[in-house]
């Protein structure tokens, strides 16, 4: 019995990308291709607007082959992107950003007026 199906979301990795789509892999072992036709509806300029190497994403299953381990994968309809919050310290380091930006913006804008007069 596979561990995968039909219109499962999973996650894997950007191992590859060429012209016509890109490659994946699972923490399973599992190799994917999603194809060019797969990755929009839209007009695709360059696959690297869309992932880029090592990246790890969500994809939709569309067939599994048992026997060689390989999936055929579509991101078209789906949010493929993996959302992570920022860790503790990174988030602490940015509220001082925001205590501080107005006093900073003051700050520049007197040294504009006083450099003007």
């Amino acid at each position: 019995m596979s561990i995968y199906k039909e219109n499962d979301i999973i996650e894997c990795s950007v191992t590859g990308i060429e012209k016509y789509g890109f490659f994946v892999k699972t923490k399973d072992g599992y190799n994917g291709l999603i194809h060019i036709s797969e990755i929009s509806s839209s007009f695709i300029k360059s696959i690297y607007d869309y992932v880029s190497m090592g990246e790890t994403i969500r994809a939709k299953i569309l067939s599994v082959d048992e026997d060689n381990k390989q999936i055929k994968l579509s991101i078209k309809d789906i949010d493929y992107r993996i959302h992570t919050s920022l860790p503790a310290d990174r988030v602490e380091g940015f509220k001082i950003l925001k205590e501080h930006l107005p006093i900073w913006m003051e700050d520049a804008l007197k040294e504009i007026n006083d450099n003007n007069t």
